[in-house]
């Protein structure tokens, strides 16, 4: 493979919590797997490593600093002190990429976790410092390449996620499948939202507009809200608001589910509403896409790059107005259909081998020199 750059045998991957059914954790691998089936040699690298991906990653402090023909590629999302590490190996002649997956403004956090907070305005920092090394900068979003582009990083491009969208076929969970089928045919609709527990989600604003909807419209629907837990504080602030209105038994609260099980909701879900106001992306948008499930969303950050006109996007929270758009789309059939074709034709501009393509497209542009840095 010519290159302007240098003879690049090797692209390590770095990143700061590796897990698994993680957006993040799952792009890592198959970035992995592509750069290796283009010829690169290619490793893992972490801070934090969950136990059950040992076998796939070893800890940073175990890469050299600084090594020939290589390129480090950061997968940059949260505060890390490998940030510190890579202005060294940078510092040493080693090329530095980054790829951006946005950093949660610490606003949404600073009344719930002070420390959650406090760790986010420290990853706002390190992506500033990063700047001035990183000599290539990839982000998933527009949105996310905005954000680059406005802390001063030099040669950006949009790259997708890599999401592996056929492993969404396979069959759901057969006793929760069953269970939430026999619910559901007992009648009233299924709200569904995909996300983890965080202000930045802002589930509470799905459940304002779900208990107007259950009054006015449908006293049988159900909320099921799957996510892990980031912020305890606005868990039980939100459990808190549900039973106040009078909903509490009505909205379900589910951790991170197991794919199987996770389809099994997916599959019996009428609407997946999402109402964050801060996303650099929204992979679980995709999923409903994919699985044929209609999306109703708030048009925040970079939600309206991800959803498009596959689903409907809202302009207000006022949960009066969220309710009526809800109520509206599953009384309309043929709207609804619509939606789900739309969406599952927007999920297929994600397939991977589509993604794939356009990654290391990407990469091998910036290798070859069909991208040029401007001067400093």
């Amino acid at each position: 493979m010519g290159s302007s750059e240098g003879a690049i045998s090797r692209i390590d991957q770095l990143v700061p919590g590796f897990a698994p059914y993680d957006a993040i954790g799952a792009h890592v691998l198959e970035l992995r797997r592509l750069l290796r089936r283009e010829g690169f040699q290619s490793d893992i690298f972490g801070e934090v490593i969950d136990s059950r991906l040992y076998a796939e990653a070893r800890p940073y402090q175990e890469a050299p600093l600084v090594e020939d023909g290589r390129i480090l590629l950061y997968q940059m999302s949260t505060h890390s002190e490998m940030a510190g590490w890579l202005r060294r190996a940078a510092g040493g002649g080693q090329e530095v990429w980054t790829d951006y997956h946005n950093i949660t403004p610490a606003r949404y956090f600073a009344r719930w976790e002070p420390d959650a907070s406090t760790s986010m305005m420290a990853a706002r920092r390190e992506l500033a410092e990063l700047a001035p090394v990183a000599t290539r900068s990839m982000a998933d979003s527009r949105y996310n390449e905005e954000e680059l582009v406005a802390a001063g990083y030099r040669s950006t491009a949009t790259a997708p996620l890599l999401v592996d969208l056929e492993r969404y076929h396979q069959a759901p969970d057969p006793t929760t499948y069953d269970r939430l089928r026999r619910r559901h045919d007992g009648g009233g609709a299924t709200w569904l939202f995909v996300g983890r527990i965080a202000p930045n989600k802002c589930q509470h604003d799905i459940i304002g507009a779900f208990a107007l909807y259950r009054k006015l419209y449908d006293p049988a629907a159900r909320l099921t809200l799957v996510g892990g837990v980031t912020s305890p504080r606005y868990l039980e602030a939100m459990q808190a608001l549900a039973s106040e209105l009078g909903v509490g038994e009505a909205v379900e609260h589910i951790d991170s589910l197991a794919l199987p099980e996770l389809l099994a909701h997916f599959a019996t879900a009428d609407v997946f509403v999402c109402l964050s106001e801060h996303e650099g992306f929204c992979v679980p948008v995709l999923e409903a896409f994919e699985l044929g499930v209609p999306v109703v969303a708030f048009a925040s950050s970079a939600i309206p790059e991800t959803v498009g006109d596959a689903g409907l996007l809202v302009d207000t929270k006022d949960p009066l107005d969220v309710a009526e758009v809800v109520a509206g789309l599953l009384r309309d059939d043929t709207r609804r259909q619509n939606l789900v074709d739309a969406g599952r034709a927007r999920a297929s501009q994600w397939s991977l081998p589509l993604s794939s393509q356009r990654m290391i497209s990407t990469v091998t542009g910036w290798l070859d020199g069909r991208y040029h840095l401007p001067a400093p």
